[in-house]
């Protein structure tokens, strides 16, 4: 057996079904092994998209997202993307070829030290030296991005050592792929009921891992449980968040908080007043010592407790624990958070003055055609506008752009989402500006027959910089972010896809049915007003 054949193997034996990929030397004899035994390869046209597709078959399915690049500038592709996997707290494995071990150091093709390109942004990056090692180390690497705070892992793959044969040896058993449980002790987790309990406003903060996508009914339970709110996380604006509404407002009123596993950072302005009372105690559930330690650094004497733990596991223990101490607690708090984050400051019938379809408009008449849907998944990409999107769009089943604020993975989320769910009806909104990163993906949708709409929010600009350079430097400053009127629903057209161009608000619902009815990955470009994101009170 060589080691490509012991690889696909042990891929299989995790599960894995699919792998994203582009094609390159040093990995064609994995493309081999993979004939006959049931794992589709999905053939992107950027080594950067088959990172965003894993990312988003795996926040989708619950499984590793893997995916599969080539050496030198192929794994150089694949780096910008880790970032947003790291902070979105997703697994995913990704597998790169590499040059050969017995030419370390001689100058081989494409022949550089990518464990040290990837280790910063990879809970573990390693280079087998031998065939024989592939069983272990791939089961491994499975077994960390799932445990603890899930994230990417990086096995580069010597062609050597996948060329090599290796002798019939005992392989990983089940178990050795499967995330490691971190349990919270009983005792601590009635402290925190307690805490809770005699909290007159807590509020229970969870991390991307624990988004309502990724874990279903589980944050209501903990809710009805707990009595109190839980709130998720995951945006890099924050308590700035617009689908958070007026969240800053109430968490300023919060007398104790309760984080699982939601790192104390820049979105949560480092837990500092006056975005937190002086007078609010925190309660930290981590199952890393580093986030503990950063919680220490920045809450000082109002972290009152920190608990080493896996927040999932935590979750479910509390769930537990708390339907059995949690008397019936006021409705009041609870009432009034859902009314703080529903609140929005804008008003999505509010016209343009020029006529123009506004960004609150069209994100309305897509959450319409969502909500209308048996089964839905919206996706939020880019600056202004995707956070017009993430406002107006349920969070039910979403994937956004993340703590990490990398944009342009859109058109690849909605491709890998269209293939993770085949039958629902999938919306990926994204800016002109995003929509550029990765547009030749159309055609991989095309190829593999992933059917799902691309809405564009065209305001000819990068807007996000647009509204910087007006409000930091005067708009007679402007200058570097205008784009074109591109017509990227004919350049959908000429991938094999449907278009539809929008300029005027009574047509929008008319060209959104169309496109879902097409059967086709679908360009809806929308021409809108280039309003800032939502601001305000409420934001």
């Amino acid at each position: 057996m060589r080691g490509a054949e012991l690889l696909v193997q042990m891929l299989k034996r995790a599960g894995v079904t699919r792998i994203f990929s582009l094609s390159g030397n040093q990995i064609m004899p994995i493309y081999d092994a993979c004939v006959g035994q049931g794992i589709e390869i999905i053939h992107t046209r950027h080594e950067g998209a088959a990172v965003f597709m894993a990312e988003a078959h795996a926040q989708l399915t619950g499984e590793v997202g893997v995916a599969l690049v080539t050496a030198g500038g192929g794994l150089a592709n694949a780096v910008g993307p880790l970032f947003s996997v790291r902070e979105s707290e997703t697994p995913v494995l990704l597998l790169s070829g590499d040059s050969p071990v017995g030419q370390d150091g001689r100058g081989a093709f494409q022949e550089m030290d990518q464990t040290a390109i990837t280790a910063p942004l990879c809970k573990l990056s390693i280079r087998p030296q031998c065939a024989a090692d592939l069983g272990h180390e791939v089961a491994r690497a499975f077994r960390i991005a799932r445990s603890g705070r899930p994230g990417p892992v990086h096995i580069a793959l010597p062609f050597d050592v996948i060329e090599a044969d290796t002798p019939s040896t005992q392989l990983p058993v089940p178990l050795a792929f499967a995330r490691v449980p971190q349990q919270m002790g009983e005792g601590d987790a009635r402290l925190i009921v307690q805490a809770i309990a005699s909290a007159r406003k807590p509020v229970v903060l969870v991390g991307p891992a624990l988004n309502r996508s990724r874990t279903g009914d589980l944050l209501d339970r903990l809710a009805d449980a707990l009595g109190t709110a839980v709130l998720p996380m995951e945006s890099p604006r924050g308590l700035k968040d617009p689908s958070l509404g007026a969240v800053a407002d109430m968490l300023a009123q919060a007398d104790l908080i309760v984080d699982l596993g939601k790192r104390v950072d820049f979105t949560t302005a480092f837990g500092t007043t006056p975005a937190f009372a002086a007078s609010t105690g925190w309660i930290l559930v981590d199952a890393e010592e580093r986030e503990q330690d950063r919680a220490h650094r920045n809450l000082g004497v109002r972290l009152k407790l920190a608990i080493t733990a896996n927040p999932l596991d935590a979750a479910m223990r509390l769930i537990d624990i708390g339907g059995q101490l949690v008397g019936k607690k006021p409705e009041d708090w609870r009432v009034s958070v859902k009314s703080m984050l529903d609140a929005r400051s804008f008003s999505i019938t509010t016209a343009d003055t020029d006529g123009r379809i506004t960004s609150a408009q069209l994100c309305a008449a897509v959450a319409r055609h969502i909500r209308a849907a048996p089964a839905s998944i919206g996706i939020c990409d880019g600056g202004e506008f995707g956070q017009w999107a993430q406002a107006l769009l349920p969070t039910e089943r979403r994937i956004i752009n993340g703590v990490s604020g990398v944009i342009g993975g859109g058109v690849c989320y909605g491709m890998a989402a269209a293939l993770a769910q085949p039958g629902a009806v999938i919306f990926s909104l994204m800016g002109d500006g995003s929509c550029g990163f990765h547009f030749a993906e159309i055609e991989t949708a095309v190829r593999h027959g992933a059917a799902y709409v691309i809405v564009i929010g065209n305001d000819m600009r990068w807007n996000a910089e647009h509204q910087i350079q007006i409000r930091e430097y005067g708009p007679d400053r402007l200058i570097g972010c205008q784009l074109s009127n591109a017509r990227y629903d004919l350049a959908c057209e000429a991938f094999g896809g449907h278009g539809e161009y929008v300029t005027r608000h009574e047509e929008l619902d008319a060209a959104l049915e169309r496109a879902l009815k097409s059967g086709k990955v679908a360009c809806v470009n929308v021409m809108i007003d280039g309003a800032p994101a939502p601001a305000g009170p409420a934001h």
